[in-house]
């Protein structure tokens, strides 16, 4: 690990990565893009297409770029997601290994030639927990990603007991998890109609499924199987510090409701061992979700040069001790 991560006063955990060597890996659901050099970019995977957002010539894609836009802003140092619109966890296995070998090796490759600023985090194909703990295991000890971003809607829920082995090689590898969602319907079941205008199921539906993510991971016992797991969601958690009181009701209330849950302050105390980034788009909804789970297990993230980072990230800086809770968060010693 590069030196650069150890002293940083900026970590940006919440970027990702278009790797050129991907495309077309996943057969007829591409990806590919078009139009780059005109004015309607857009990219596709299955059904799904994204319009207006360039990537040809962009941080998304051009490093050299990314790097010197990170030192107008101000940020020491990044790590570099898949794009979620490339989780593919609902694609035939074969499809998704292959898919997740090929991102994870270009990535790879591109650090090596880029070390100091950039660390990785692995594509997994979750559809296939086994084949998901071998590629997180080789992604790791092989190539030295410091853990792996994975959707929060795939073939089986975050809180399946069929997760458990995942989360168990999680710990074993000394390693956080990293939840994005992804658009509903990539190519997997389609979501809510109402969510298929205005880039609703982006701008909406995101903040639902880190929320569903939260109350999963809850509910379901998930860090009660494994309490050495740490787990970052992204958005801050979407709707949860709005929905946590809520949740936190039900827990008491409820009948299906485990006993670990009913007394006061149980769901709270859980909530607060998960972490998230602060990218939420607004100051008071970043103080509603300090105000119920503190400072510890906040991170820095900007969804680097996407379409709702801030606009001025120079003037953007969070507080210095959000680089010391990433560095926790991934291990890195100073």
């Amino acid at each position: 690990m590069s030196k650069t991560f150890q002293t940083a006063n900026v970590i940006d955990v919440h970027a990702h990565i278009i790797l050129e060597e991907s495309f077309g890996k996943a057969g007829p659901l591409g990806p590919e893009m078009g139009d780059q050099d005109g004015d309607s970019p857009w990219f596709r995977v299955g059904d799904y297409r994204l319009d207006g957002v360039r990537y040809k010539g962009s941080a998304f894609m051009d490093t050299d770029l990314r790097l010197a836009r990170m030192a107008e802003a101000g940020i020491d140092a990044q790590l570099l997601s898949p794009n979620p619109l490339t989780f593919l966890h609902f694609a035939p296995t074969d499809m998704a290994v292959q898919f997740c070998q090929t991102h994870n090796d270009a990535l790879a490759g591109l650090l090596s030639r880029y070390p100091g600023n950039l660390a990785g985090l692995a594509a997994l194909p979750m559809q296939s927990v086994p084949d998901a703990i071998d590629e997180l295991t080789r992604a790791v000890t092989v190539m030295g990603m410091l853990g792996s971003c994975i959707g929060t809607d795939m073939p089986h829920a975050l809180d399946h007991p069929a997760m458990d082995p995942f989360y168990e090689a999680c710990v074993r590898l000394n390693v956080p998890l990293f939840l994005h969602p992804s658009p509903a319907g990539i190519e997997g079941p389609a979501g809510d109609p109402n969510l298929k205008d205005y880039d609703l199921d982006v701008v909406l539906g995101f903040a639902a499924q880190e929320v569903l993510a939260v109350a999963r991971l809850i509910y379901g016992g998930v860090l009660e199987r494994h309490p050495d797991l740490d787990i970052c969601i992204s958005h801050g958690g979407g709707a949860t510090g709005y929905l946590a009181g809520r949740m936190a009701l039900a827990a008491r209330k409820r009948p299906w409701s485990p006993e670990h849950l009913r007394a006061d302050g149980a769901f709270e105390e859980r909530l607060s061992r998960l972490w998230f980034d602060d990218h939420l788009n607004n100051a008071d909804s970043l103080v509603m979700l300090k105000n119920l789970i503190g400072d510890e297990r906040l991170v820095f993230g900007t969804n680097f040069s996407g379409w709702d980072a801030p606009e001025d990230l120079a003037n953007h800086r969070p507080p210095e001790k959000f680089a010391n809770n990433a560095r926790r968060l991934l291990r890195i010693s100073q």
